[in-house]
């Protein structure tokens, strides 16, 4: 089965080829990378995007009959039901985009759209780490907090695509800022929240006279990053480590709330977790065992995606394959 998947970022975008086999399993046969910013309009970008599926299927020798369907994931929000993109604030200009309607009717091959953790949601549920089970909660956990929830045997996107804004919960009065709001789960729990924690601690530090291993002076401050930080963490930095101890706190409350109430079979966890997952699992499952119903947490297995670097090209092929 040959599939097309689109993602749409706000830096790069690619058309990828994906074969799926009778096994179930699926792989990248072709891909076209673009620049973001070379394309800002959508009316720039949908004929590129056109121009790449063809050139794709001509050079592996097939025809858009051959295509089964098209997939496109792309950061909301959007309406995955009329298939439109409505204003996502990483594509600015990309209102009321009719997208699903632009690509059936140009190569008459069924389309399907999805929010990017959505999309990531699928491709660890069909071919990763969530594979074989029925109820999955995916949650990307890199750059901010966004989930996907696999229900009952399939994607739950809600009334209006809103499902899953687990990011927004909000987990303490103060705290890091992610999602809009101080001390939610993406504050804590996030690439930009882990370096806002490093960075009122080594405030707190560079104030008494005290040396950070991962910030000079207050003047480098804003240069703190949640690679820097698990680099000191990795070398045994106490200062360090005790920012991860923190968010593995609070990554245990996340999950607590979302294991009480939708009772997962697991719930994978991406990028940080699973580059620094060793800085986080204690204080994480010390959490769950004094915030989780047993029952059910002893049901739910913590798990690292399996997809990772592959996962924004599976996440595509992942809703075209769902579209079916």
């Amino acid at each position: 089965m040959n599939l097309i998947g689109i993602d749409i970022g706000g830096t790069k975008c690619a058309v990828i080829l994906g074969k799926m086999s009778n096994d179930g399993n699926i792989s990248v046969a072709d891909k076209i990378v673009y620049s973001t910013s070379e394309y800002p309009s959508p009316y720039q970008m949908l004929p590129k995007f056109l121009d790449g599926i063809k050139e794709i299927v001509k050079k592996q020798n097939l025809t858009l009959k051959d295509i089964s369907s098209i997939g496109i994931s792309c950061g909301g929000p959007l309406d995955s039901v009329r298939g439109v993109i409505m204003s996502p604030p990483n594509l600015p200009g990309w209102n009321d985009v009719h997208i699903v309607d632009f690509f059936e009717k140009e190569t008459t091959v069924p389309t399907a759209i999805q929010n990017d953790a959505n999309a990531c949601a699928l491709a660890e549920w069909k071919f990763g780490a969530g594979r074989g089970t029925r109820n999955m909660i995916f949650l990307t956990f890199g750059t901010g907090m966004g989930a996907g929830l696999i229900l009952d045997g399939k994607l739950y996107s809600g009334t209006n695509d809103n499902a899953g804004e687990a990011g927004h919960i909000r987990l303490d009065n103060f705290g890091p800022v992610g999602y809009g709001k101080a001390g939610s789960f993406e504050g804590f729990c996030s690439g930009g929240g882990i370096a806002q924690l490093a960075r009122t601690r080594a405030m707190e530090k560079l104030q008494m006279g005290e040396k950070v291993s991962y910030c000079n002076n207050i003047s480098d401050l804003e240069s703190i990053t949640a690679l820097k930080v698990a680099e000191s963490a990795n070398k045994g930095d106490q200062l360090a480590l005790g920012v991860f101890e923190t968010c593995g706190s609070y990554l245990g409350k996340g999950l607590s709330v979302l294991i009480d109430i939708l009772n997962p079979e697991c719930i994978v966890l991406g990028s940080i977790f699973v580059r620094s997952g060793h800085l986080i699992i204690t204080a994480l499952e010390k959490t769950l065992v004094e915030e989780s119903l047993p029952l059910a947490r002893k049901v739910c297995r913590i798990l690292p995606a399996k997809l990772d670097e592959q996962i924004g090209d599976i996440a595509s092929l992942s809703v075209a394959a769902n579209r079916l």
